[in-house]
């Protein structure tokens, strides 16, 4: 069968061999964007658009699903503005669709007067059938949902998309691994909202909706986890939030419990804890509401006591040997925001990736006074554990460790987290040096200057930090990034900081350290740049994109000399090798390509990660002078590789949780991990 596209059309569907629909007589379109075939509609948007499963014919008939976006706009002035708004929110669905749990965006294309979106399809069930079958959630079920879920609309809200329309419909259980999958989010609600204001139309759904967003059409991210909390009353109760609404507007919100046990309902009770939780979550007032979805996670995740400490493990020198995998001690988990994610199948924790030249990616911070804590006792180095391959904790952050950086003088290891704070370590003692606090949102990025007296940090707050590493002092902040600091990386002189910014900005900046002072923008990026690194010369800079290029530029002058564009996935993570000769990215599409930066020619595919590559970093073997490529990815596993030959060496398992960032000591003596999961920071003691 094939399907109409006009999105009026009351009986859309079509013998294969009809050229113009049976029903309203429109002409049909065989192959969308010339690839997709359109054979059922999925959901109606009521004259403003549909959503169809479709085959692509260019993937064996592969499943996918096509959102319609059709706007009833009079004049050329309207059209271009919703095209305009369009191609934007497919950009930003474009960075989403990096999640494994968002489906990922394959197409965007205009066709007859229409706008379509091609998203991957997810083969499994809604959780509103799920419950259609097999009845209420217990608590426990419950809590594993807010914990599969919580992360991926931190997720969003970080990058800014609000989903508006969260309910049991909107979340899908993958047949393949039973995790959740959110859909329905993205450019057909958002240009609606947009182009459709004077009409009062309001994106959401009765019951689900928050008043904030019903009265005024605002929405935060408060206003997703209002949607959450009733979408988990309906699946405990079995008594949709829509038929309550309609009764008796929002006053249901204030007694929801007195409908947990009530006869013929099959309702369940619920602990005093969870029932806080959807307290809070139910909120009428948005003030008295949760504010994030780390805040969310933080009550529903159980406090755990310090970790114990762990010896440091060795790295045995076989860099010339055959890849081994070789499993690593699973350590006790660590108390956090995000990656707290800790029952059972539940876990997942997201973050962005950032690039390093020995260093790891940079984040924005905004202006407060930072909060210093005591220097403790330098300890002796402890000593090299007897058990191989087995990583040392470094214990002190609460929630996902974005970016790790050795300081140039190999005294000191800094770590960026979630928790927004910076924390220094002594790499000798393996203890906690100091707490840097004054940022008011997650940390992406940290580095340190080439002279080791400053580190300088960049944080979702817009913002990047100087501190005096001595001290401990918060010396200067820059501004002028419009969104997140992703990355951050030093000329080798010291005297120039490139800074690169998330998809609402998509712009590096070049700074005098010296002064402050702003030096060049660089534009060119379509979406986020993830990760900046300087040539060891200091006259390149790469910048890798959620646009899937990498973009070198002359630093002197800000020009663009060429782009790089052999790439299926997002640019999460650029290095240069040390001789400057070799440039080498880590991508969303699970590979690491190295490149000659001077000419721009690919020299290397490596192949073997099985999920998103998100750090890579260059090792010098100081025995033979030799160089070892190091990579961190969400497959929870570091490898390293040789540069020259392309062959993987080994892959550590580092246990669970995604590894975010790596670097590596300037003896090479010394490899750290910063991510999520158990020991959210690590080190490995390598034998020279």
């Amino acid at each position: 069968m094939l399907c109409c596209v006009n999105p009026d059309c009351q009986k859309p569907l079509n013998p294969d061999t009809n050229n113009y629909c049976h029903n309203c007589r429109a002409e049909l379109i065989p192959l969308l964007g010339g690839r997709y075939r359109p054979t059922q509609v999925l959901s109606d948007e009521g004259g403003f658009g549909r959503t169809y499963l479709a085959k692509d014919v260019h993937k064996l008939n592969e499943s996918c699903v096509v959102k319609q976006f059709a706007p009833k706009l009079q004049g050329t002035g309207p059209l271009t503005k919703a095209i305009e708004l369009f191609k934007q929110e497919a950009s930003r669905l474009q960075e989403l669709g990096e999640h494994p749990q968002i489906p990922t965006l394959l197409a965007y294309f205009e066709q007859k007067g229409y706008l379509f979106l091609v998203q991957q399809f997810i083969d499994g069930h809604n959780l509103l059938k799920e419950w259609e079958t097999r009845g209420n959630y217990n608590e426990t079920e419950i809590r594993e949902l807010l914990l599969d879920l919580l992360p991926v609309l931190r997720f969003i809200h970080v990058r800014g998309v609000i989903h508006r329309d969260i309910k049991p419909q909107n979340i899908i259980r993958r047949q393949s691994d039973g995790r959740l999958v959110l859909i329905d989010f993205g450019a057909s609600k958002h240009l609606t909202a947009t182009v459709q204001t004077k009409m009062g139309t309001v994106i959401g759904s009765h019951g689900y909706t928050p008043l904030e967003q019903m009265q005024d059409g605002k929405a935060y991210p408060a206003s997703d986890l209002f949607s959450l909390g009733a979408t988990c009353f309906h699946l405990l109760t079995g008594i949709r939030p829509s038929q309550l609404w309609i009764q008796q507007g929002y006053s249901w919100v204030a007694s929801w419990r007195q409908y947990l046990i009530s006869p013929g309902k099959n309702g369940v009770s619920v602990s005093i804890e969870l029932g806080q939780v959807l307290d809070k979550l139910l909120q009428l007032d948005i003030q008295k509401r949760y504010q994030s979805a780390d805040e969310v996670i933080t009550d529903l995740t159980p406090r755990l006591s310090p970790l114990s400490s762990v010896p440091p493990t060795i790295l045995t020198p076989t860099f010339t040997t055959t890849s081994a995998n070789t499993d690593l001690v699973s350590l006790k988990p660590n108390n956090k925001l995000k990656s707290q994610l800790l029952l059972g199948s539940s876990i997942l924790v997201l973050g962005l990736a950032g690039v390093w030249y020995f260093q790891t990616r940079t984040h924005t911070m905004s202006e407060y006074s930072p909060t210093i804590s005591s220097k403790p006792t330098i300890q002796p180095k402890k000593s090299v554990s007897e058990n191989p391959f087995q990583p040392e904790p470094l214990n002190g952050h609460s929630s996902d460790v974005n970016s790790v950086a050795f300081s140039p003088d190999g005294t000191t290891l800094g770590s960026a987290s979630d928790d927004k704070t910076i924390k220094l370590w002594n790499l000798a003692s393996r203890e906690e040096i100091r707490t840097l606090e004054g940022h008011s949102d997650w940390i992406w990025t940290v580095g340190f200057t080439p002279d080791s007296k400053t580190l300088v940090s960049g944080s979702a707050d817009k913002t990047i930090k100087m501190w005096n590493v001595e001290t401990g002092k918060l010396v200067r902040t820059l501004k002028g990034h419009s969104d997140g600091v992703t990355s951050v990386a030093f000329s080798p002189d010291g005297k120039i900081l490139a800074s690169g910014s998330a998809s609402k900005d998509m712009k590096i900046k070049l700074w005098n350290l010296e002064t402050g002072k702003l030096i060049h923008t660089l534009e060119g990026h379509t979406s986020g740049v993830q990760s900046v690194a300087l040539s060891p010369d200091g006259k390149t800079l790469a910048s890798g994109s959620w646009d899937k290029t990498i973009k070198l530029w002359n630093v002197e002058t800000g020009k663009l000399i060429r782009t790089l564009e052999e790439n299926a996935g997002s640019i999460l993570s650029v290095a240069f090798a040390p001789d400057g000769l070799t440039l080498a990215s880590g991508s969303g599409d699970k590979t690491i390509k190295l490149w000659n930066p001077v000419t721009g020619n690919l020299i290397h595919t490596l192949k073997g990660h099985n999920d998103k590559v998100n750090s890579v970093a260059f090792l010098r073997n100081a025995t033979s002078n030799g160089l070892t490529l190091v990579s961190g990815s969400s497959d929870k596993t570091i490898k390293l590789w040789n540069p020259v030959t392309g062959k993987e060496i080994r892959a550590l398992k580092t246990g669970s949780g995604y590894i975010y960032a790596v670097a590596i000591s300037p003896d090479g003596e010394t490899i750290a991990g910063g991510g999520s999961g158990e020991n959210i920071l690590k080190v490995w003691q390598t034998i020279q």
